[in-house]
């Protein structure tokens, strides 16, 4: 009976050891098999007592204009969508389209829609990427708030199934 209990117990660890080491691995992929592109981004607010020195970032693909949606579609919050980028003359990737099926084109970054609501006068379905927060030491993260304030250059390694990781965070030189 001990000896089913225990056996039990090691497997109990061991799965959720796995589901840890599967997790770390999923989210580490882009960053070792990615292909690097640039998006800008703008700093929101460069600091959190509660998490630490980061910056939370937006980005042009940020918010998305309802109408570029399916006519009726109503999307729901967690819903997966799919952003085809395209490079501009300077190597910046900006917004090529939406989708909610992954697309057959190279660039493109997968999203989850995180809320609705109202960007000025258009109404909008908000899109995290899982590249909104850059964290850094603290000298660090003091000093890119005052470079970012008119905006950056966001490194971004992506898989080829559009899952990003933001890699590093730069001031925009040509602003």
């Amino acid at each position: 009976m001990k000896r089913k209990i225990l056996l039990g117990l090691a497997a109990a660890i061991g799965f959720q050891f796995l589901t840890l080491i599967g997790m770390y691995l999923s989210a580490q992929m882009p960053l070792w098999t990615g292909e690097a592109i640039r998006l800008e981004a703008m700093p929101v607010d460069p600091r959190s007592l509660f998490r630490g020195n980061y910056a939370r970032l937006e980005y042009e693909i940020s918010h998305l204009d309802i109408a570029l949606f399916p006519a009726g579609k109503r999307l729901r919050e967690g819903e997966v969508i799919y952003v085809a980028l395209t490079a501009d003359r300077r190597g910046i990737y900006r917004f090529a389209g939406v989708s909610l099926k992954k697309p057959q084109q190279d660039r493109f970054l997968r999203g989850r829609i995180a809320g609705s609501g109202f960007r000025g006068a258009i109404s909008s379905y908000r899109v995290r990427y899982g590249i909104e927060a850059y964290f850094a030491p603290k000298e660090k993260a003091l000093g890119l708030e005052t470079d970012l304030r008119k905006g950056g250059i966001a490194e971004v390694m992506v898989s080829k199934s559009g899952r990003a990781r933001l890699k590093h965070v730069s001031a925009n030189p040509a602003k």
